[in-house]
């Protein structure tokens, strides 16, 4: 290995842009990144992968919606009626 390297030309950042891939600052809560890191850590991947992918179930409306007492009712009713 060299003593000396030239570093004057070089850049910064990744060496190999991500084809589709946009680096952005963006502010979350502490809670929020802990448990995205939380969660990839089980599963064994990274937890920027794992917001995108939550991000991307919110645009394309493919997350679970939570149950609400309208629709429990609805449910329960419809049920009823068929039971």
């Amino acid at each position: 290995m060299r003593k000396e390297y030239d570093f004057s030309k070089g850049k910064r950042g990744a060496v190999i842009p991500a084809p589709g891939k946009t680096r952005v600052t963006i502010m979350l809560d502490n809670n929020v990144i802990e448990a995205f890191r939380v969660k990839a850590e089980s599963i064994g991947t990274g937890y920027q992968t794992l917001i995108n992918a939550a991000l991307r179930e919110v645009i394309l409306g493919t997350h679970e919606k939570p149950l609400t007492v309208t629709t429990l009712r609805r449910v329960l009713r419809e049920e009823l009626r068929t039971g």
